[in-house]
């Protein structure tokens, strides 16, 4: 199945019959990948405040710094102090257009910055927002050239005019670049003046699906958007559910993150599959 254009995305992002416009979107999506219904644990620390040991309840398939960094000295003192509690697991940290602002707002002060970042200890970026980014195709491959990976795109804020036009981008970077494995089309702040709404997120959600065709995963976020939200957009295109909290906590095996996820995806008809960071499946050698 070929890409939809701009005006086919729009047409079916006005559709008011929900059902249908899912429909589509999840046969896309099947078409893809059947069942099969990733996720990852993350854990999250602030780059301020970068631990020295894991959380003893924690079971991480990617630590992820957060925030942003005052200086290019606090970057990479954060990040090697996260590697160092990472060992083995993943290290993904910063968006990419808080690395940009932080090289002086252009391609090459970022081109000098991600090198730097790469030998203390990264590997990942952890997010790309194409609607923050002025060049997101320079600033990607930039990354890459240093040797980073940037496995997801990302969408700081959404206007109602620019929607399917980030979702274009989105397929042309990869077009372009390469090495994007996911798509979260749901904006990360929601504007005050015009607020989203569960139904067009979802509905955006599977226009992405059929938009965005070189990419292979759409992706939803679990602790943004929460569980009802998250298994109905897996209903309707969405078929990776990232930021599923690391922690156990101390309410039982039965309620922990990692059995909710499963059960909500199972829920939903779908095969859950844990990942890591790096997409693989975290079951392969614990077998």
């Amino acid at each position: 199945m070929n890409a939809i254009s701009i005006a086919e995305a729009q047409a079916i992002f006005d559709d008011r019959n929900l059902i249908a416009v899912g429909a589509r979107g999840d046969e896309q999506r099947r078409r893809r990948h059947g069942a099969k219904t990733t996720f990852v644990r993350v854990l999250e620390v602030h780059t301020d405040a970068v631990p020295s040991a894991l959380p003893a309840s924690a079971s991480a398939g990617e630590i992820r710094v957060t925030g942003k960094p005052a200086s290019v000295t606090a970057a990479v003192a954060a990040i090697e102090a996260a590697r160092t509690l990472a060992g083995s697991i993943p290290l993904s940290a910063y968006s990419l257009a808080d690395l940009l602002g932080l090289g002086g707002g252009t391609i090459a002060g970022l081109a000098d910055l991600l090198p730097r970042l790469a030998d203390a200890g990264l590997e990942i970026v952890a997010e790309a927002p194409l609607d923050v980014l002025p060049d997101p195709i320079a600033a990607v491959g930039a990354a890459r050239g240093a040797g980073l990976q940037i496995p997801r795109l990302t969408i700081h804020r959404i206007a109602a005019d620019a929607r399917f036009r980030l979702i274009a981008l989105a397929r042309d970077l990869q077009s372009a670049v390469g090495g994007v494995r996911a798509f979260a089309p749901l904006a990360r702040v929601d504007p005050v003046a015009q607020p989203s709404t569960g139904y067009d997120d979802v509905k955006q959600v599977a226009v992405a699906r059929l938009l965005a065709d070189n990419i292979e995963s759409i992706q939803v976020d679990w602790a943004l958007y929460g569980p009802k939200l998250a298994q109905v957009a897996l209903t309707m295109g969405a078929d990776d559910v990232d930021a599923v909290s690391a922690l156990e906590g101390d309410l039982g095996r039965r309620r922990s993150p990692l059995e909710e996820i499963r059960g909500n995806i199972k829920a939903a008809g779908l095969e859950p599959v844990e990942r890591d960071g790096r997409f693989r499946d975290r079951s392969v050698g614990r077998r």
